[in-house]
């Protein structure tokens, strides 16, 4: 074989097994896990609880009959301004003034009966008066029947008297009682504020709510000069809010448009409702909201109650916070790490822990995290990770997937908002 030909054969072996070493580290590189790559990096996080509830005034209290009659006015309507003592509605005061009448009429005959008997008593009293004096100086002129006659009647009469004095009072407390009654026929407004609602029309009649509230209900007035947001908040946030944390507001009647405000108050019991159903179901895994109030600062001068309203607050900011995407922290099987002084306890079952998958010459190897407060993308690193080391950050359905020390390499396309999320 010429010398040329050997050249020839040389050069093609050589271009196979390169070939042959391209297509393999291809391949191998096919077999990688294609993963969003990130660095762990420093940054601003803000930590938040968002619940939804309704605009609700600081005060509002509802009008109700303490009696029953027919509505004959309703001078006001739903939305105008009332200052207090205003006249709000007035009921059919016909049968009370007629019983003011005739309590007053009673009292009168109480009275007459009253002195009637006071002047009969006297009268008794002088009778066993002289009774007394002629059997101390005529003896024989007053026998003792006679004088304990007379001591009788006077006794009798004194209790007459007695009694007439209490009918008296007597009808003087009906009479109250009837004035009472006549001017509960006039509701007027007991504070300040705005008809925000009117649930009758005249000539319905207006019962007691006794039993029921809706059913007694007339109107509702709502001092509007300090507006709260009333929110439900899971049992899992609640305890992570205090008095005074800072608030943003929207409210969908008024979109595009933010409101600052804070917490005022915070429920130490969870809601009723919430908590009976809870209960009756016997649940021990269902959820349980308790009310947190935020009062806005400078509430839209149209607002009304009964508005949806959404409240984001503010539990906790870090200005420079190491931190890592939240979709990046997974679960995973950690066994503890053995020492020389301290030997792995076979017998103890392996633990999940919270961790990221580190990336280091091409392989993902799984690191167990502490992490803090969470921001709306991100979580606050406590310990296990350092500034620079680069974590998978996605997607995350891969990252749900991926096993510890597998082959990954960075994806050639950004991952959507929608491949991120959980």
């Amino acid at each position: 074989m010429s010398r040329r030909n050997k050249l020839f054969l040389s050069g093609g072996i050589l271009g196979v097994l390169v070939l042959a070493v391209v297509m393999s580290t291809a391949a191998r590189r096919e077999r990688a896990v294609q993963v969003r790559l990130e660095p762990v990096s420093k940054r601003p996080l803000v930590a938040t609880v968002t619940a939804s509830g309704r605009i609700v005034p600081k005060s509002a209290v509802d009008i109700s009959a303490d009696i029953t009659g027919r509505i004959v006015a309703i001078p006001v309507k739903e939305g105008q301004t009332v200052t207090k003592g205003t006249l709000l509605l007035r009921i059919d005061p016909s049968q009370y003034e007629a019983a003011v009448a005739r309590a007053q009429a009673m009292l009168s005959s109480a009275e007459a009966s009253a002195l009637q008997a006071r002047a009969n008593r006297d009268q008794a009293k002088r009778a066993l008066d002289r009774a007394n004096a002629l059997k101390q100086t005529a003896p024989n002129l007053v026998s003792d029947e006679q004088l304990e006659q007379a001591q009788t009647q006077y006794d009798v009469a004194e209790a007459l008297a007695n009694s007439s004095d209490h009918q008296v009072n007597q009808a003087r407390a009906a009479l109250r009682e009837a004035q009472d009654a006549l001017a509960k026929t006039v509701l007027r407004a007991p504070l300040d504020g705005q008809v925000t609602r009117v649930a009758v029309e005249e000539g319905e009649v207006a019962v007691p709510g006794t039993f029921s509230r809706e059913t007694g209900l007339l109107m509702t007035v709502s001092d509007l000069s300090v507006i709260i947001v009333k929110v439900q908040v899971d049992e899992t946030d609640v305890v992570r809010l205090h008095l005074g944390d800072s608030a943003d507001v929207t409210i969908d009647a008024f979109p595009d448009t933010s409101f600052s405000g804070r917490v005022s108050k915070i429920s130490q019991s969870a809601i009723l409702a919430a908590a009976a159903a809870a209960q009756a179901t016997g649940a021990a895994d269902r959820a349980v909201d308790y009310d947190v109030e935020v009062t806005l600062d400078r509430p839209p001068p149209d607002i009304r109650p009964d508005l949806s309203a959404t409240a984001k607050i503010v539990t906790a900011t870090r200005d420079s916070a190491l931190s890592i995407p939240i979709i990046a922290l997974t679960v995973r099987e950690h066994k503890p790490i053995s020492t020389e002084n301290a030997p792995v306890d076979t017998t103890r079952a392996k633990k999940e822990t919270e961790g990221v998958f580190v990336v280091d010459g091409g392989m993902a190897q799984f690191r167990p995290v502490k992490v803090g407060i969470a921001g709306e993308e991100y979580f606050e690193v406590l310990d296990g990770l350092r500034q620079g080391d680069t974590i998978v950050a996605g997607p995350y359905q891969t990252i749900r997937d991926l096993k510890d020390s597998s082959r990954v390499r960075a994806m050639r396309t950004p991952v959507t908002p929608e491949e991120r999320r959980p």
